[in-house]
């Protein structure tokens, strides 16, 4: 009996994930399909553990770039998210419902294709590097051949997620489903090439960059955007999308920068180099664990931490209780420190970091935060090759994408416009694949 509960339960899953793909494909399919001469629009919605925000972009007619027409912004209940995830389906859908709606009362339009952010600590972006011996070296690569290369990296890139989750949550297996996918290098016989269709050789080497998320997770958002109407067209992991906004998707990139997200409920650190995501990593600290901290130790309730915090970054706190709440903030802000070097330490395969960090998301607005980073030595055990150089994102570095509403006005925005330019290059790579380039049909093998 257990073991038919176990093929139920599991042929449960295995519908849902097909139905997952199948949606995903007709939002792709919806997005292809546009009348000829109607304005395309999408949706980005970062739902994160402070704030939903709605973003709706008008795309070019080739696809190149997208205009901001519309922002909304709701304020997300303390039981609606838990550290990045969704724990309240109902109340974050009526978040959601109300964002959207302001956005789109400000466009004058209504829109079903969107794009969905997702973070959280169980959130695994990695980057796996495969080495494969051709039996035939003088043969040319081509797309056949380099398609399944990239397919057995992605395998081992899931293997090698699910076992970290299971050592994460004390042995439990938990399914994942890839999320994001992006090429770092590819090496044949010790030569990096950028396009290695042509080449022969006998030994490449490929790095590929891949996000995998908890399928509970994907789920919720999934439901999520039924209940809105939506046509998913992806699921995008945070800090890809941050890396994305700022690097855009040029095959020539050669940024090189350290990039963190600081949300209400966790910190999501990405880190590219010449161009290339080299991973992603994600810890359960943001502005709320600032709150709570102010929260405990003065023995007031969560709003009226909150008041506290913001009074004190506005100057207006009075010189009494200037130095409890500063005390509070700090204790959190030296364990949040820590996590950061934590995560930076785990880039091992890096001969040294960027130096050029770039913070986005509310939970960067605390001035000690800024401060801390810019004028401490918290680095100094870390591989640099000198002191970071620390600055907020502007929405104006972010590739591709252009404000029209004068909403969007600061680091606050970042992410939610990263996730408008995945889902620029979703729709571009969703089009017709007649006349494309190589690059470009290793890039569509890397859409998810």
């Amino acid at each position: 009996m257990l073991n038919r509960f176990k093929d139920l339960g599991q042929h449960a899953l295995d519908k849902a994930k097909v139905a997952a793909k199948e949606a995903a494909a007709q939002a792709k399919v919806n997005a292809k399909q546009q009348p000829e001469g109607e304005a395309q629009y999408i949706v980005a919605l970062d739902v994160g553990t402070e704030f939903v925000k709605a973003l709706i972009g008008k795309v070019s007619d080739d696809r190149s770039d997208i205009e901001i027409v519309g922002v909304g912004r709701k304020h997300q209940a303390l039981t609606d998210m838990q550290s990045g995830a969704i724990s309240d389906i109902a109340g974050v859908v009526e978040n959601c419902d109300q964002a959207l709606a302001q956005a789109e009362e400000q466009a004058g339009v209504s829109v079903r294709t969107a794009i969905i952010g997702i973070a959280g600590e169980l959130v695994k972006g990695t980057t796996t590097t495969v080495r494969v011996a051709r039996k035939v070296g003088d043969k040319p690569l081509d797309v056949g051949e380099m398609e399944r290369i990239i397919k057995l990296v992605q395998q081992r890139a899931e293997t090698r997620a699910k076992q970290q989750l299971a050592v994460e949550l004390g042995g439990k297996e938990v399914d994942v489903r890839l999320v994001n996918s992006a090429l770092v290098n590819i090496e044949i016989d010790g030569y990096p090439v950028a396009n290695p269709i042509g080449f022969q050789g006998k030994n490449v080497v490929v790095q590929l960059y891949t996000a995998f998320a908890p399928m509970i997770h994907i789920g919720a958002l999934e439901r999520t955007a039924q209940q809105l109407d939506l046509d998913l067209l992806a699921v995008a992991a945070e800090p890809f999308a941050v890396a994305r906004s700022v690097v855009g998707d040029d095959p020539n990139a050669t940024m090189s920068a350290i990039l963190m997200d600081v949300g209400g409920g966790t910190t999501d650190i990405a880190v590219v180099n010449d161009g290339g995501v080299q991973g992603t990593k994600m810890f359960g600290i943001g502005g709320r664990a600032y709150t709570k901290s102010v929260e405990r130790d003065l023995g007031v309730s969560f709003e009226q931490a909150e008041k506290l915090k913001l009074a004190l970054a506005s100057d207006q706190l009075e010189s009494k209780r200037r130095g409890v709440v500063e005390k509070s903030l700090h204790k959190t802000l030296d364990v949040w420190i820590s996590g950061v070097e934590l995560a930076l330490q785990e880039f091992d395969k890096l001969d040294h970091l960027p130096y050029r960090i770039f913070l986005c998301g509310g939970g960067s607005s605390l001035d000690m935060l800024m401060e801390t980073l810019e004028e401490s030595d918290w680095y100094k055990e870390l591989p640099f090759t000198r002191k970071p150089v620390v600055k907020h994102v502007q929405p104006s570095q972010v590739v591709g994408i252009t404000d029209k509403t004068g909403d969007v006005n600061d680091h606050t925005f970042i992410t939610a416009m990263g996730l408008l330019r995945v889902g620029l290059d979703t729709l571009h790579f969703a089009g017709p694949s007649n006349n494309e380039g190589i690059r470009e049909k290793l890039d569509r093998m890397l859409r998810v």
